[in-house]
């Protein structure tokens, strides 16, 4: 994942090509995941106690941006920089942190988040 950070980060890039590069990586994950057959943890839920699975991992914005800061990819400010522009353009466009379109969250109901599974 890192070789494909460096092959494709350029310090002129837009707003619309990082998150094409964030998809790629988060498809990256998702492959690497599942070739290797890592699940994911395991979770108790101190309510009912019943065991249940955690939520598939995903790659946001803001980890590719600290992730070319992290190996030296990028200098601070300029990254400092884009994580404040996408920020300001996640606002505007309405986006989650993974750059796709903020779904309202419904409301959620006292007790399990996992009741309807039962």
């Amino acid at each position: 994942m890192v070789e494909h950070l460096r092959l494709r980060w350029r310090d002129d890039l837009s707003i619309e090509a990082l998150l094409g590069l964030r998809d790629e990586l988060d498809d990256m994950l998702g492959r690497i995941r599942s070739t290797r057959h890592i699940s994911n943890p395991l979770f108790k839920c101190p309510a009912c106690g019943r065991v249940v699975r955690g939520a598939d991992p995903h790659v946001s914005v803001r980890a590719t941006i600290l992730a070319m800061v992290r190996f030296g990819l990028a200098a601070r400010e300029p990254a400092r920089a884009l994580e404040t522009a996408w920020s300001a353009y996640r606002k505007t466009a309405g986006l989650d942190p993974y750059g796709h379109a903020a779904a309202s969250e419904p409301a959620r109901l006292p007790g399990c988040a996992h009741a309807d599974e039962r």
